[in-house]
């Protein structure tokens, strides 16, 4: 049964960034923070994970958060209300566990990850937590759902590569600072692979800083989202082999090799480039077709 688009809302000023409301009642009904779905826009397209970024289980919809990364989320883009998704598969994944902690929670987000925040943080305030949220982008115009977090959370700092927002830097150096003024329960960073790279390593307790508990979302390639496939294995500093769909995406950050996977991320680049490149090509030539 496809699944039909309710509402799209381009997000930031980047134009690459989109927020889309899905008819989904059956998944919003098990939806919790830390889930995703599998989607496939159509019989010729690929699967790809996406977290629920919400859920409003009267309505019976989710919510998703993209970025124009590649062929298949640009031709999500292309999509407008009305028009349906072939399949949504979900929610799959492990849910955030949820308890009330003696100290504050820090939850940081980088780029798209943002989206990803919003639910962890959300349910962990009705349990009575205290949340510190850092939000990060390369720019002003990728930052998003600023408003929507400070809802959430105590305090949201926000930093920027460039300095066109908040802080000038990266979310590790606001960290920094609260780990050295005050006693943190828990950290959760979801965003770019070298991003959680680097937040688990300061949380690891390094150069006299605590060390702190600490979450990452693992976003690998996922083909059945099962653990069948294989194809979101992980490698933890032991050497033991984990797979993000059934054992994430949510894990502890401080047993993840993240070197292995950064190299991991690369092995398609390739490929990935050339396809978003024909669709683009295809694209222009059916709009030139139309037009004539």
């Amino acid at each position: 049964m496809p699944y039909k688009i309710l509402k799209k809302i381009r997000l930031g000023n980047s134009g690459t960034l989109y927020e889309i409301d899905i008819d989904a009642p059956l998944i919003a009904m098990k939806a919790f923070a830390g889930n995703f779905v599998l989607i496939r826009i159509n019989e010729k397209g690929e699967r790809i994970p996406l977290t629920i970024a919400d859920y409003d289980r009267e309505m019976g919809i989710i919510t998703i958060v993209f970025q124009v990364v590649g062929k298949s989320t640009l031709l999500l883009s292309h999509q407008n209300v009305g028009d349906e998704i072939l399949d949504v598969v979900g929610p799959l994944g492990n849910k955030l566990h949820i308890e009330k902690y003696d100290n504050p929670i820090i939850i940081i987000g980088g780029g798209v990850g943002i989206a990803s925040c919003f639910p962890q943080a959300k349910e962990l305030k009705q349990a009575s937590n205290r949340i510190i949220s850092i939000l990060g982008a390369r720019t002003k115009d990728l930052l998003f759902w600023k408003d929507k977090m400070a809802k959430v959370c105590e305090q949201v700092i926000i930093c920027t590569n460039d300095g066109s927002e908040g802080i000038k830097g990266f979310v590790t150096y606001p960290l920094r600072k609260i780990l050295t003024e005050e006693k943190i329960s828990l950290v959760i960073a979801i965003g770019p692979m070298i991003m959680m790279k680097n937040v688990a390593e300061l949380t690891s307790g390094i150069e006299g800083l605590p060390k702190v508990k600490t979450n990452v979302s693992l976003n690998t390639i996922m083909i059945d989202g099962t653990g069948m496939c294989g194809g979101c294995r992980f490698p933890s500093k032991d050497g033991e082999i984990h797979f993000a769909c059934v054992e994430g995406p949510d894990v502890d950050g401080h047993i993840v090799d993240f070197d292995i996977l950064l190299n991991r991320e690369k092995r398609f680049t390739e490929h990935e480039k050339k396809s978003f490149e024909l669709y683009k090509k295809e694209c222009k030539i059916l709009k030139e077709f139309e037009t004539n």
